[in-house]
């Protein structure tokens, strides 16, 4: 595996766009409620601390997450070690699901005890969460050490964990992988192409797009050199309308695939006892990286399990699974000043050139409206 190199560390002031979004769902909740004591809760310390958190949680028994894929980011991991150490059950609806699909469940099911207790999300995703005033303000015990610019100031979300937009590549069906954008436009790409969703549903397909404008002479502005370079690789015969995941790329059905460094990473480490060769590269010509966020459903059915769940991913515990994973935890600066961070998987970050920037709020919202407005035609 390779990368380009320089800075591990991501830190950038939040950027965000309201997205409409739909559900069903049916059951009925437990007697918790937004305004029960739990649920009103905007730290541990309301609780009495993290022992009576923990007991409030334990007793509650379960929570509820959303499409988070085992082999997203280690959360495979982060959920088992989640339930050895606490015992209480993580119910992972649709673990291949979309953000889209979390604020559905979000959104769509108050009053339920099928609705999603935590949100994991793209940042879009997330301030539409926001916007329709599903969060509920919380602060981790670690709180003060995540920087300013990686979490809200009214405490409704923060980062989680990063990276970076990348290429993957099955170096022994591809002659020579390719290395940046551009690359992938050469006829040696037929047919090998993939990002791993739709960029209407998916916070990372979203964010290739942006990478590809980018690359593209594109900006934070204007979106537009992306979705014609999809449309480009499309017409070339390079883009496959496969959703790309490490089943999809075992079976060689996605050779190629615009992806998170820190999911491309991942499938090599998993995958080369299985013969495949998965090389993956940052692209020079159009570095995008974004964070993912973490949330408080305001109307989760399990309130303390909840805000448990939420407090175990920023523990020391949780920030070094993320680093497992490949991903940069919001804590990892922190860590490896006071010399909790796990030094040997620390340094298997791959390394990208200069500081990342990220799109202002509005910018945002263009992009997105852009690309819901012309991805179909682009790719049709």
């Amino acid at each position: 595996m390779k990368a380009d190199h320089r800075s591990r560390y991501l830190t950038a002031a939040l950027a965000a766009v309201a997205l409409a979004a739909t559900a069903t769902g049916c059951g009925s909740a437990p007697d918790q409620g937004a305004d029960s004591k739990a649920a009103s809760a905007r730290s541990a310390a309301d609780f009495g601390g993290m022992d009576e958190l923990e007991a409030a949680a334990k007793e509650e028994g379960e929570v509820n997450v959303y499409a988070l894929a085992p082999t997203w980011a280690n959360y495979g991991e982060m959920i088992s070690a989640f339930e050895k150490k606490y015992g209480i059950k993580v119910n992972n609806e649709d673990p291949g699901g979309t953000s889209q699909g979390a604020l559905n469940a979000a959104a769509k099911r108050k009053g339920q005890d099928r609705a999603v207790d935590a949100l994991d999300l793209g940042t879009s995703f997330m301030q539409s969460a926001k916007a329709k005033k599903l969060l509920a303000p919380y602060k981790v015990a670690d709180w003060d050490g995540i920087p300013g610019s990686q979490k809200q100031s009214d405490a409704s979300y923060l980062n989680n964990y990063g990276g970076y937009v990348s290429i993957g590549c099955d170096a022994a069906a591809v002659a020579k992988c390719p290395e940046t954008f551009a690359d992938l436009l050469k006829p040696a790409y037929k047919n090998k192409v993939a990002l791993n969703g739709n960029p209407n549903e998916s916070s990372s397909a979203f964010s290739a797009v942006f990478a590809a404008s980018l690359a593209n002479g594109g900006s934070f502005d204007d979106v537009g050199p992306g979705l014609e370079f999809f449309k480009k690789l499309k017409q070339r015969g390079n883009y496959i309308p496969v959703e790309s995941t490490k089943a999809t790329i075992q079976k060689g059905e996605t050779p190629i695939s615009i992806d998170w460094d820190y999911l491309n990473l991942g499938y090599g480490e998993s995958l080369k006892p299985k013969g495949v060769d998965w090389q993956v590269t940052v692209p020079s010509d159009g570095e995008y990286a974004q964070y993912y966020n973490q949330g408080v459903n305001k109307y989760a059915p399990h309130p303390a399990a909840a805000r448990l769940w939420v407090e175990f991913l920023y523990s020391e515990a949780g920030q070094n699974i993320w680093l497992k994973g490949y991903s940069r935890p919001a804590l990892l600066e922190q860590m490896e000043k006071d010399g909790t961070a796990d030094k040997k998987t620390a340094a298997k970050l791959p390394e990208v050139d200069g500081t990342p920037e990220f799109p202002t709020r509005k910018q945002e919202a263009e992009a997105q409206q852009a690309i819901s407005d012309g991805w179909g035609s682009a790719v049709s």
